[in-house]
């Protein structure tokens, strides 16, 4: 019997152990003060980086997903297989935010340039930036943005 209860145990705290595990803290330090937390996902690996949000049905109002590209280069975003309109915040390599296009088109298979050099990409729920009046020239804090 105990054995049996250790993995219903293990089984139910798997999700959460996989969520904790795939999310990490970010912040968004606006030009006005404020301080908007969110909860997001880390694409590097080539793949992740290639599918990102793609074939999702939704995103957590506090979710996204941030594409690091370990330096600076130009980058071409899209919206192929993605299912819901997302916000694209351009940040540069000391976190602050070079640039956003906002509310891309789902399915879309136009072209979302940055504009110029960054290091990475936030994407966030569409309309998000407009929502909590997020800018060019806000900060993104996190571990990989120089300070």
């Amino acid at each position: 019997m105990p054995i049996v209860r250790f993995f219903v145990l293990l089984f139910m705290l798997a999700p959460w152990s996989a969520w904790a595990a795939g999310n990490a803290p970010l912040t968004i330090e606006t030009g006005d003060g404020r301080s908007l937390p969110f909860s997001i996902e880390v694409a590097q690996t080539p793949e992740e980086l290639t599918r990102g949000l793609m074939n999702r049905p939704s995103l957590p109002a506090d979710g996204g997903m941030l594409f690091d590209f370990k330096m600076d280069r130009p980058v071409a975003m899209w919206m192929k297989n993605t299912l819901i309109p997302l916000d694209m915040v351009f940040i540069n390599a000391d976190g602050t935010i070079a640039g956003i296009a906002e509310r891309t088109v789902p399915m879309s298979l136009e072209i979302i340039p940055s504009p110029g050099p960054v290091r990475a990409v936030l994407e966030l729920n569409g309309g998000t930036s407009d929502r909590l009046r997020i800018k060019t020239g806000d900060r993104v804090r996190y571990s990989l943005f120089a300070h």
